[in-house]
């Protein structure tokens, strides 16, 4: 067995960062299907998270990527106030080379094993579409497109999000929510790097971005030629563009962003972003508060979309859900305010607020289930 293989072992079973009920391996060799379902959590109800699809160099490797994301999904889901605990899911393969119906099909049969425990979604790789395709063999699957029932584009409302939590962050360090007159770096101008752009601009900020897709990058400057270009993230957040040094950075393309080499250089004096797990490893969000960069938990404020399609289920309502979003701009100063209470990190205050609450449904699931308790969620 691998190294590589242990440390996901160890994840699973034996690390603070595990604690996971359940991982599902899934292969169907007539379409292709490699993927790996993770469920951390159902102490708030069934575990909710998207379906991504990337080109992972190991099947190791996309087994820790699923255990670190449903994780992420436990502890967002928590703080959005939702009552779903956390899940992901990762189909291994290039999705431009591989994705086919029947491969979508074959995976939604998985999903569907698991009777309701797992609620698939859109993430990297998959797309509305898709999820209407995995929806004819998973009732349990949202993200879908309004002509199936769905709500459509979750971006829409996760983008929303990080923005309501970017002016929480200004509204803390600098007592203004307004983001008019800052610079903000967006690195991952995608699905909901393209639509954060939209905000910030409106708000009468200056936003520069990058994106390793010349294509995506082009949608943007084509209609906001306003809008400055870095030519690499690094360059991004040194500063090293027409703009200067950052206000805020928002890291909105695959986690891991925020690392030993990526800190020490980061000119903003805040993080705030899209991407899911951007702090490489433990100890990076006391290395930020060390540098005096105020860090919003990302499993907080791109909360927008779980938000979106959580509501799915309960028949979809934009106004709701956004209304809903809105809140994450009080939840972001919350978090705040308790890292200073307690002096720690908002990443570690943020944990341990969603923590409680998922400790509180636990001992009342288990009061619960004691006779004469009733019966158990």
């Amino acid at each position: 067995m691998t190294d590589v293989t242990d440390g996901v072992l160890h994840t699973l079973f034996r690390s603070d960062q595990g604690g996971h009920e359940q991982v599902v391996l899934c292969q169907d060799r007539a379409s292709g299907l490699k993927a790996v379902i993770a469920i951390h959590s159902t102490a708030l109800g069934p575990a909710l998270g998207g379906t991504r699809f990337y080109p992972y160099a190991t099947e190791e490797e996309a087994v820790a990527d699923a255990l670190n994301l449903a994780r992420g999904m436990s502890y967002k889901n928590a703080m959005a106030g939702l009552d779903h605990g956390g899940g992901k899911a990762v189909i291994i393969g290039d999705p431009e080379r591989i994705k086919t119906e029947d491969l979508l099909l074959a995976y939604g049969r998985f999903v569907a094993s698991l009777g309701g425990r797992y609620v698939t979604a859109c993430d990297v790789g998959t797309y509305v579409a898709d999820m209407d395709v995995v929806a004819r063999a998973n009732p349990w699957t949202t993200g879908r497109s309004p002509e199936n029932g769905g709500a459509g584009d979750s971006s829409v409302l996760t983008a929303y999000g990080v923005f309501q939590g970017m002016r929480a962050s200004a509204q803390h360090l600098w007592g203004d929510p307004t983001l008019r007159g800052r610079t903000v770096g967006v690195a991952g101008v995608g699905k909901v790097g393209h639509y954060l752009v939209e905000h910030l601009l409106k708000d009468g900020a200056r936003v520069v971005i990058t994106d390793v897709r010349p294509e995506a990058v082009r949608r943007i400057t084509e209609t906001h030629p306003e809008v400055a270009v870095a030519a690499d993230t690094e360059t991004l957040i040194r500063g090293a563009h027409p703009f200067g040094a950052l206000d805020i950075y928002a890291p909105c393309a695959l986690g891991g962003a925020l690392d030993d080499h990526s800190v020490p250089v980061l000119t903003a004096k805040v993080v705030c972003g899209a991407a899911n797990n951007q702090l490489a490893h433990p100890g990076v969000e006391k290395d930020l508060a060390d540098r005096e960069i105020l860090y919003a938990p990302d499993y907080v404020v791109n909360a927008g979309g779980v938000i979106q399609v959580a509501d799915e289920l309960h028949g979809f309502d934009f106004d709701r859900c956004k209304a809903k979003a809105s809140k994450i701009f009080d939840t972001t100063l919350a978090i705040f305010a308790r890292a200073k209470e307690d002096g720690i990190p908002p990443a570690a205050a943020a944990d341990r607020i969603a923590e409680q609450r998922m400790a509180e449904a636990r001992t009342e699931a288990r009061t619960e289930a004691l006779p004469g308790g009733g019966t158990q969620r």
